[in-house]
């Protein structure tokens, strides 16, 4: 009797880890980038013409009212607005944003070229599904942004969104 108690806890607890592993399986979207919100928030289509707002993953771009967040969204549209691209994610944010990593069709990771331009943090919170070797990466081209003050590092003291979001400064 107890080996048949044990028997569909066994397969239940199997079926759960599958279901786990399913929902945290990277999938792909493709489509055409149609709008830039701001630094780190695009807007494409996809072949069947549903559209689909995406969060770059692993960044954190100034706000578009705050200080260089123009700055940030101009650089975005200039490397994105109007490609094709590929969007890698496991997972959408509270408000139904697809966080993903973006790359253009020849391979090239966006979110880690606005890293590199100095146009965004490294967002440790947010990356944490990424893969260790993109969190590596995207840490040193931080790294490299600020010691070359390259885009808003050449700021005397930028102030990251998700403190300017919070109120802690005066905006």
């Amino acid at each position: 009797m107890n080996l048949l108690c044990r028997i569909p806890l066994q397969l239940f607890l199997v079926g759960l880890l599958a279901i786990c592993t399913y929902a945290q399986t990277p999938s792909t979207l493709q489509g055409k980038v149609i709008a830039i919100t701001d630094g780190d928030t695009i807007t494409i289509l996809d072949a069947a013409a549903g559209e689909h707002h995406v969060r770059l993953n692993g960044i954190d771009s100034p706000e578009t009212r705050q200080e260089f967040g123009e700055q940030a969204r101009l650089s975005l549209a200039k490397i994105l607005f109007g490609r094709h691209v590929n969007v890698e994610y496991s997972k959408q944010d509270y408000i139904g944003r697809i966080l993903g990593k973006v790359s253009l069709l020849s391979g090239e990771d966006v979110n880690l070229k606005q890293i590199k331009a100095g146009m965004a943090w490294h967002d440790k919170e947010s990356g944490l599904n990424q893969t260790t070797a993109d969190r590596r990466a995207y840490a040193r081209a931080e790294q490299r942004a600020r010691a070359n003050r390259s885009g808003l590092w050449a700021i005397a003291n930028p102030i990251p969104p998700w403190r300017w979001k919070g109120g802690e400064v005066a905006r």
